[in-house]
């Protein structure tokens, strides 16, 4: 592949990049010709220790990891130890099976199993496989796949990054990252924007790029440019330093052109995350994700275990805000210590605040430690619940959250239900928070991890608009602030519109803040108005984009 060709994909995580491709050695595949175990007994032990291997490893490199990465890692090592897979591969095997087949066998019924049920339990077929693949070449010891040794900075091209390999990239070495799968809240595009490393997914026939071929990607537009002149690269690289400079003359609180409030924040999901999103130019924390503080424990944490973690993320903001979301557990988060049985759609049952409703002790436990830390901090603690559908429930929450000595209780708005009705929801509590990622999926009737479904899960969907107007209404009739703390707000042209329709804050990757930051800084607010109308206005998710890159500040478009 020799001659110039531009693809385009979704870009995930900001910024621009050019260098040689590096392809991910693919999956380690069983043999097909494998012959039956001689003794069954031992080809199962020789699983059970692969598998244990695999853990092992990923919970060393967790060791390793930031906190994100750390929590991705230690949530994939539980996949691992998953006793499940060692039963269904142990049948296998006394039906005439080779152990690395066996495992691959077990590895693509729980797959399938996943995939049926879609949802959230669909994201973790891509970290199940990975530890199918660690494991066969555990048995056939051979080397694990993965990203191999680079040595020179590089893009990274492979059909889709386990978490356990992107949470270990070098980030002086890995420049860019192609995927030809993945989606807009991916493990790869979570992680990518919070190292700071550009990204685009779903890029067709990326892993037939040959090793080494120079490439150019743009995360904020998902264009990928092979074989790209140097003239193009040094365009790229000059609007990347136009861009800086840009950036460069900006601090302190997000607003509008003229001083219209949109108050800019970080998400993160836990202490380390924390302490490096506290050392940025953030208003606060938009969203704290909790549910990692359980996801590895085999029993309920105690509120001193838990007061010991939240007070290391709250303290690094001192008096800046920190809204917390509570346990958004069930789905493909499941706890061992509140397993509510199998359901036929995880992804529309007893998840977030509904399992919160069958085991309210956990709420309470969670909601005290938060307490606790709030009074001895003095910091500003807000709290919400997620997967709120109706005003009854959000009455519920905000009674516990209040019995508990916290002032500020807050609603998700994910469910499409709660967007149509949020001034009768909003009516009993203080705020409310957008979760555009989760609200896209649901309105969309499209699995948020199904990457073929891109087209429907793009945030700029003017049903998905639509939706978020309807719950900006109900906020402005009722006086509360509204927020959106999905994926959408990193995107800086989406953040104009999402300022157009009402929203008082938005919360992000701490890497997307500045150009945020500067986009809002260079529009008024009621060209913001304006151009969330021209986007409602289009037909399609293209057009809405373009429509708006047409009217926004040609100094913005132009180096975006």
């Amino acid at each position: 592949m020799s001659e110039l060709e531009t693809r385009h994909g979704i870009g995930v995580s900001p910024g621009t990049a050019s260098g040689p491709v590096v392809q991910v050695a693919p999956a380690v595949r069983a043999p097909a010709a494998e012959p039956a175990a001689a003794d069954p007994e031992a080809a199962i032990e020789q699983i059970r220790g692969a598998l244990a291997q695999v853990a092992a490893d990923l919970e060393e490199r967790a060791a390793r990891a930031d906190e994100t990465g750390q929590q991705i890692l230690k949530a994939t090592a539980l996949i691992a130890r998953d006793k499940g897979l060692v039963k269904s591969a142990g049948k296998l095997v006394h039906a005439g099976t080779g152990p690395a087949n066996a495992i691959t066998g077990a590895v693509e019924e729980f797959a399938a199993q996943f995939q049926a049920l879609g949802g959230l339990f669909a994201e973790r077929v891509t970290d199940l496989r990975d530890v199918g693949s660690r494991a066969v070449a555990a048995v056939l010891g051979v080397p694990i796949p993965g990203v191999p040794e680079m040595v020179e900075p590089s893009v990274v091209v492979a059909e889709d990054l386990a978490p356990a390999e992107t949470a270990t990239l070098d980030r002086h070495k890995v420049i860019g990252i192609i995927t030809s799968a993945g989606g807009r809240t991916s493990h790869t595009a979570i992680l990518a924007a919070q190292m700071g490393i550009p990204a685009v997914v779903q890029v067709k026939a990326a892993t037939e790029i040959a090793p080494g071929t120079l490439v150019a990607l743009d995360g904020d537009t998902g264009e990928v440019m092979i074989n790209p002149s140097p003239a193009y690269v040094a365009a790229q690289e000059e609007k990347r330093k136009k861009r800086t400079r840009a950036i460069a003359g900006l601090s302190g609180a997000g607003s509008t052109r003229d001083a219209h409030a949109v108050a800019l924040l970080a998400n993160i999901g836990g202490p380390e995350d924390a302490v490096a999103a506290a050392a940025q130019d953030v208003e606060g924390v938009g969203l704290f994700r909790t549910e990692f503080v359980f996801l590895s424990a085999d029993r309920a944490p105690t509120v001193e275990e838990q007061a010991d973690i939240y007070r290391q993320v709250i303290e690094p903001f001192g008096e800046r805000r920190v809204v917390v979301r509570t346990l958004d557990a069930g789905a493909d988060k499941p706890l061992k210590f509140a397993d509510l049985g199998p359901e036929e759609n995880p992804a529309l049952g007893r998840r977030g605040l509904r399992l919160s409703a069958e085991r309210p002790e956990l709420l309470d436990s969670q909601l005290e430690a938060l307490a606790v830390v709030a009074r001895e901090t003095g910091a500003d603690v807000r709290v919400m619940a997620p997967m709120v559908a109706t005003a009854e429930e959000a009455a519920w929450f905000n009674r516990r959250v209040k019995e508990n000595g916290l002032p500020k209780a807050g609603v998700m708005i994910e469910v499409p239900a709660a967007a149509l009705r949020s001034e009768h929801i909003l009516a009993e509590v203080e705020f409310g928070s957008l979760g555009t990622n989760d609200l896209g999926q649901y309105t969309m009737a499209a699995d948020r991890m199904q990457g073929e479904l891109a087209d429907l899960l793009d945030p700029w969907q003017p049903a998905v608009l639509d939706v978020i107007a309807a719950a900006c209404l109900g906020a402005a009739r009722t006086g509360r602030p509204m927020g959106v703390c999905g994926e959408a707000g990193g995107d800086p042209l989406l953040a104009l519109v999402l300022a157009g329709l009402g929203v008082t804050s938005l919360s992000m990757a701490p890497a997307k803040v500045p150009v945020v930051r500067l986009a809002l800084s260079m529009h008024s607010y009621p060209e913001c108005q304006r151009l969330a109308a021209v986007a409602r206005a289009a037909r399609t998710a293209r057009d809405a984009l373009d429509a708006v890159r047409e009217e926004a500040n040609r100094e913005l478009v132009d180096i975006l």
